[in-house]
């Protein structure tokens, strides 16, 4: 039977608690042996990333217990945290890096000792980190990127890539371990060694690039010491963007670049010339082969015995394929699944990605090449309610200023046992992503779950700048941040009202980071909201650049705004700091107290500015919480206080969720 109630106000089985439950994803998938290993998210344990292993039998056992939080800080959003190996004596080693200290530790999970360091603690800024291992048994090393703060301040860091011995001896000893690279680069990968040992490869940039904007492929030798010698700029530029770089079998370099406006992959013989365009491996097509590498050790594709290629590819490359570098085929894996993260292994015939779709959350997904067969091996979804209840996207196309294009996924009110009165226009939330060079996936989210199934439609907005769509649709923000992505979610905002698709007096904008930027930015500019929610928001430009937040994005705004010393009213104009006063509608402020991204210093100007001008608004700071939150009570917290701030602008009444307090 289908209950006739107002939008909003439908009851759901989807809480907050379920949906902090079932927050975060698997993460850095990869093969140690014949097993396959990954990272978990552990909401309900502080938020720490347990590591997972999945046994012959199919039984899936955690590897290291509470409060082990396998997970690395390098450039705050971290990277690769672990690599395993099965040694001479037939057992299993892995190094991981735990998040507390920021150590490499080495660990044999099938005998009875406990981690023990391989690295040193520093005391200077923010200590030693490491990403990306690669062992080496024949050495008796692991390869990684070494992320060393030099000083206080958060720009006070060098990163080169480092050997550190297995037999512990630079737990105590800094001198112990030794640098492969020099710093003449602000940013590194890690290494990627050549199939007979003898050569290396690694990506870098500099600042003001971002890697999205230029990265080069460098290459070195390696001598029989372990030595690098002879490095050289093999690839890339300036203007060229090499996501991922790796060799294959026969010796010859794979990577992909997006020196024809989107990331393809290409093949290149290291003997040939530096700056050799390499040739083009699948048949010209407007897909991206690669994406934004804001986690160092991501993978969009890896070499396959045979010769053929698994990868990533399309919109976002988010379809996994088998690639034919000889014909140029490509031939898509078969299954449900609309999304696979960038993070791929490989083991004989077997390729195991990370894919979720519209109907599942993200899993451990097998494709055997052999016979086409792919299936669920691990972190398997089941549905903790009636899938029913889960939204039903629409992937949407929509018109913005000057005719541009703007890309959105549209999730309407959705529930098997509710409809609203004839004639009633649905409230809808407008949600700006992250990055802002980064993408919407299209995977089940209970977070969206929580509202659609209530009667509050989500409308999530790829504007321009987002990843996915070619070089041309990333750069439109260029100079233009605060402008085209605030036009572009207030475009399909107004689309959706202009339809008939939502109400226009109950529409909301939300985000978190670079989101919440735009979320803030939309009050002061807009008029479009009748309410916001804003995340871990960037709000004062000059206050965020350079010693404002962390290294890796000191320089950002120089593309993002312009370089501060040409366009310096610009820095203060877009800001929503300085334009408070003209916010006249409710808003949620949430902010994690240890962010080194978006330090609560901005929420404590904000709020200042915004005292005393009579708008209601609320303030929520979580202790212990960095930038994104992961502990099952702040999400649970972060998402009622959301809910009831819809539910006060809206006039809707809900008596599920504690009443959020708003002041004046």
């Amino acid at each position: 039977m289908v209950t006739t109630a107002p939008y909003g106000a439908w009851p759901s089985p989807i809480d907050a608690r379920l949906v902090a439950e079932h927050d975060g994803r698997p993460e850095f998938v990869g093969v140690v042996g014949a097993e396959v290993w990954w990272t978990e998210s552990r909401p309900a344990e502080g938020g720490r990333r347990a590591l997972v292993r999945r046994r012959f039998d199919g039984t899936e056992e955690t590897v290291l217990p509470a409060p082990w939080n396998v997970r690395n800080r390098v450039i705050e959003y971290g990277g690769r945290p672990w690599a395993g190996a099965v040694d001479a004596d037939g057992r299993t080693v892995v190094v991981f890096c735990d998040f507390a200290d920021q150590r490499l530790y080495a660990y044999a999970p099938d005998d009875d000792a406990p981690p023990r360091p391989l690295t040193p603690v520093s005391a200077v800024g923010g200590g030693l980190r490491w990403a990306d291992p690669v062992l080496r048994p024949d050495r008796g090393e692991v390869w990684c990127v070494l992320e060393e703060f030099t000083g206080p301040r958060p720009t006070d860091v060098r990163r080169v890539i480092a050997a550190v011995p297995l037999d512990g001896s630079a737990a105590g000893d800094r001198a112990a371990v030794r640098e492969l690279s020099d710093d003449r680069h602000r940013f590194v990968t890690g290494p990627r060694i050549s199939p007979d040992g003898r050569h290396v490869a690694w990506l870098a940039w500099d600042h003001p690039r971002m890697p999205w904007d230029g990265t080069v492929v460098l290459l070195a030798g390696v001598t029989d010491d372990g030595v690098l010698t002879g490095v050289r700029e093999f690839a890339g530029g300036p203007e060229e963007s090499v996501a991922q770089v790796e060799w294959d079998a026969d010796g010859t370099l794979l990577y992909v670049s997006d020196a024809d406006g989107w990331w393809e992959l290409r093949r290149a013989d290291p003997a040939a010339p530096d700056g050799t365009p390499g040739r083009r491996l699948c048949r010209p097509r407007q897909e991206e082969f690669g994406g934004p590498l804001w986690q160092i050790g991501t993978r969009w594709f890896l070499p396959l015995e045979g010769g053929t290629i698994a990868v990533l590819h399309g919109r976002g490359a988010t379809a996994l394929g088998i690639l034919d570098p000889v014909s140029g085929d490509l031939v898509d894996a078969a299954g449900p699944w609309t999304e696979w993260a960038p993070s791929l292994a490989v083991h004989g015939s077997r390729v195991i990605g990370i894919a979720a779709g519209p109907r599942s959350a993200y899993e451990i997904v097998e494709l055997d090449i052999c016979t086409g067969r792919a299936r669920v091996i691990g972190a398997r979804h089941t549905d903790a309610v009636d899938p029913a209840y889960y939204p039903e996207p629409q992937v949407r196309t929509f018109t913005g200023p000057d005719g541009r294009d703007i890309h959105a996924y549209i999730h309407p009110p959705h529930s098997p046992g509710h409809r609203a009165p004839d004639g009633e226009l649905p409230p809808y939330v407008v949600w700006a992503h992250g990055g802002p060079t980064s993408r919407v996936p299209l995977a089940l989210n209970l977070e969206t779950a929580y509202f659609t199934s209530r009667g509050i439609g989500v409308a999530v907005v790829d504007y321009g700048g987002s990843t996915g769509y070619g070089r041309a649709y990333r750069e439109r923000l260029r100079g233009q941040w605060g402008v085209v992505d605030v036009e572009d979610c207030a475009a399909v905002a107004g689309a959706l009202a202009d339809e008939g698709t939502a109400d226009r007096a109950r529409l909301a904008v939300r985000g978190g980071s670079a989101g919440g930027w735009t979320a803030a930015a939309s009050l002061v500019t807009t008029g479009r909201y009748a309410c916001a929610t804003i995340s871990y928001p960037v709000l004062d430009l000059a206050g965020w650049s350079e010693d404002g937040t962390h290294d890796f994005e000191s320089r950002y705004l120089e593309s993002l705004i312009g370089p501060r010393d040409q366009v310096p009213d610009r820095y203060r104009d877009r800001s929503p700091l300085h334009h408070a006063d003209r916010i006249s509608v409710p808003f949620l402020l949430l902010q994690g107290l240890d962010d080194a991204v978006c330090p609560p210093a901005q929420c404590d100007r904000f709020l200042a500015k915004v005292a005393g001008h009579g708008i209601p608004h609320a303030y929520l700071a979580f202790e212990g919480e960095g930038h994104g939150f992961r502990r099952a009570d702040t999400i649970v917290r972060a998402l009622e206080a959301e809910l009831s701030l819809y539910a006060q602008t809206f006039g809707i009444d809900r008596g599920d969720v504690p009443v959020l307090e708003l002041t004046k």
